[in-house]
Parts: structure tokens; C-alpha cells; sequence
């Protein structure tokens, strides 16, 4: 890895393609996601959570087997929505601590890799435009990493409001595909539809107010999808 601070004066005429495949990590069954991003992510993936040592996260889930993702065609993602955590391509968010001393806050900046095969491609898109500014798809990086680093900092209290309200419940998922092949995926959390219904007070106006129970909704809607997992297995396997 090569990883350098994006300037608009070194990097003028960089362009970056932005290939999925295997080889950029999207040959995965579970990604990552953000609270803001369920709102998208719940129309085409089932959204679970798990619980490791840094707390609670949530995870599209996109196969049933290891390093299946059902939707990862070669180099390219069939479904609508792609998780931001894999859209970011080669570019990171760090954060610019200040000269000691100072009293600021620190500055997060952008970061690309250099050594990442999608930057410097012969057909990739243009990151600054020619008279100077953000040509679109950097823009649209930069909205991707906003997605990501505001997650990182807001998730761990969302998550939070989850637990202190007994909205997650632990299940072992149990996946059937025909008479002779299923599957369970274990300690797994998703929203509790009996305890979400059953808020009620100064509890279900706090999470009202805060967002997290519009985001627990989606959660559950999006259980709908594990079908959408089974189909799409089933296909691959030539089942259906």
C-alpha cells in the first residue's frame, strides 16, 4: 500500500475506475453497514447485527457461504445499493491531528492508495476538473467517506439506544433451500418485532426523536430480503 493525501496540485490528472471484483475485497457474505445508510440498504439486503468486542455493528448479509456475496457479478454488483464501506474504492479518511499545542479539533482529510490497481487506470474517471474543483466522482467519494466517518462516530450510541431499550434479540438464522441443503448462521442479532412494538412512553418518543426507531423499522422490513438470498442461491446452484 501507498497510501497519500489527495491534493489537487499533485494529483491534477489522476483518475481513478471504480471496479468492483474479488480482488477489491467484495467477495464477501457480510459487509458492514452505517445507521444512514439502512434506509437504501433495506430494499435489497437483510440487515443483521452482531455483537464483538468493540460492541454492537450491523451487517448487510450478502451469501450464505464463506466469501459469497450473491451479488458480485465478476467486476460488477447487480443489486441497487452498494455498502458504502466497499464504494469508497481506494480512498480513506485520516484524520490531521493538529501541531501540538494547537487547540483544534482534528481535520479529517482524504487519502487515496496509490498502489491500489484502479488508480492511474487508463479508464478511469477524472478526480478534478480542468479549471480546477471536484470533478463528480470524487464528489461522490467524498459523500461515500462522509457516510463511513460519521458512522464510525455516531454508530457506537445508536447502537447503544438499540440495547438499553431491548430492542435486539439473539437468534441462530436457520436458511432452507430444499429438502437437503440449509443453512444456520449463529449469533446473530436482529430488531425484537414484539419488543419494537411494545414501546411505549417517554422510551419510544426518545427514540422517535434521536432516529433510532424509524432505523430499527428498517431493520425489520428488511428480513424480507432473506428470501431474495434464498432465490438467488438457489439460482447459482441451479435450483431454481
Amino acid at each position: 500500500m501507498k497510501p497519500v493525501l489527495l491534493n489537487n496540485v499533485d494529483h491534477h490528472d489522476l483518475r481513478v475506475a471504480p471496479r468492483a471484483g474479488a480482488e477489491y475485497g467484495d467477495s464477501v457474505n457480510q459487509l458492514v453497514l452505517f445507521p444512514s445508510e439502512f434506509e437504501e440498504a433495506q430494499r435489497t439486503f437483510p440487515i443483521i447485527f452482531r455483537r464483538g468486542e468493540e460492541g454492537v455493528q450491523a451487517f448487510a448479509l450478502l451469501g450464505l457461504d464463506r466469501d459469497e456475496n450473491l451479488f458480485l457479478d465478476g467486476d460488477r454488483w447487480t443489486s441497487a445499493y452498494v455498502p458504502a464501506i466497499q464504494r469508497r474504492g481506494p480512498f480513506a479518511i485520516v484524520l490531521q491531528r493538529p501541531a501540538p499545542g494547537v487547540d483544534t479539533p482534528a481535520d479529517p482529510k482524504i487519502q487515496v492508495d496509490l498502489d491500489d490497481p484502479r488508480v492511474g487506470a487508463e479508464d478511469g474517471l477524472p478526480l478534478f476538473l480542468d479549471h480546477g474543483g471536484n470533478a463528480p466522482y470524487l464528489d461522490h467519494i467524498v459523500g461515500v467517506l462522509r457516510v463511513i466517518y460519521e458512522g464510525v462516530e455516531g454508530a457506537p450510541a445508536f447502537y447503544a439506544e438499540l440495547d438499553e431499550a431491548g430492542l435486539l434479540q439473539p437468534i441462530t438464522m436457520q436458511i432452507n433451500l430444499g429438502e437437503d441443503q440449509g443453512y444456520e448462521l449463529p449469533d446473530l442479532f436482529v430488531i425484537d418485532q414484539e419488543a419494537l412494538a411494545g414501546l411505549e412512553g417517554e422510551t419510544l418518543a426518545r427514540l422517535h426523536r434521536s432516529g433510532v426507531l424509524r432505523a430499527a423499522t428498517m431493520a425489520v422490513a428488511s428480513l424480507g430480503n432473506v428470501q431474495r438470498l434464498i432465490d438467488l442461491k438457489n439460482r447459482k446452484l441451479g435450483l431454481g
